[in-house]
């Protein structure tokens, strides 16, 4: 009896910590994001782009074909690199971050990254009529598929997002979904 009690309390935390917002690992979590397969870099109309995100859509294009390991864009330390990627492309582009804490280009962490686009003021919610465009990032908190996350606009085909993103399945990922039907996505980083 105290061996089944013992498994049951076990399973009920692994279960909760998965589903938490303490959950360190979202990719436990089973979401049509899962998928490791490797798509094709999307065809974007560079007609219709700044100089700045025609570098930046270089740079992402670049680093999608190599999809090396997450400790070149955070500066070797091995660590959750979703933050540094976004960080490190940007400043690859000519458009370095300002860590709010650190003076750094490098923000490796989402709370962080939230906290600069506040600062800027170019922080869109959610819940604002804000259309995305290629170069501006996403935000994402538990309980999102992808936890506490952020990856890069590519596209925006009427509300279908196409994203690319670092320490996702696969390591650098490309993903087509709805962010504003994601019950943990807070919003835009406008670029």
């Amino acid at each position: 009896m105290f061996f089944v009690i013992t498994v049951l309390v076990v399973v009920t935390l692994v279960v909760v910590f998965t589903y938490s917002r303490f959950n360190i690992f979202p990719q436990l979590v089973t979401s049509n994001l899962a998928s490791k397969e490797k798509k094709a870099f999307p065809e974007i109309d560079e007609a219709q782009l700044s100089e700045s995100q025609v570098k930046l859509i270089s740079i992402l294009k670049a680093e999608y074909a190599l999809n090396p390991t997450g400790t070149k864009y955070s500066e070797g330390v091995s660590e959750a690199w979703c933050a540094d990627f976004v960080s490190w492309v940007f400043m690859k582009a000519n458009r370095p971050f300002k860590n709010p804490h650190s003076g750094s280009w490098r923000i490796p962490g989402t709370y962080t990254l939230r906290e600069y686009y506040e600062s800027t003021d170019k922080l869109r919610l959610a819940s604002s009529d804000y259309v995305s465009k290629v170069g501006d990032i996403l935000l994402y908190d538990n309980p999102s598929p992808f936890g506490q996350h952020t990856n890069v606009v590519l596209k925006n085909d009427n509300g279908i997002v196409t994203t690319i993103g670092g320490n996702e399945p696969g390591g650098i990922r490309i993903v087509e979904h709805t962010p504003k039907s994601d019950p943990g996505f807070i919003g835009y980083g406008v670029f």
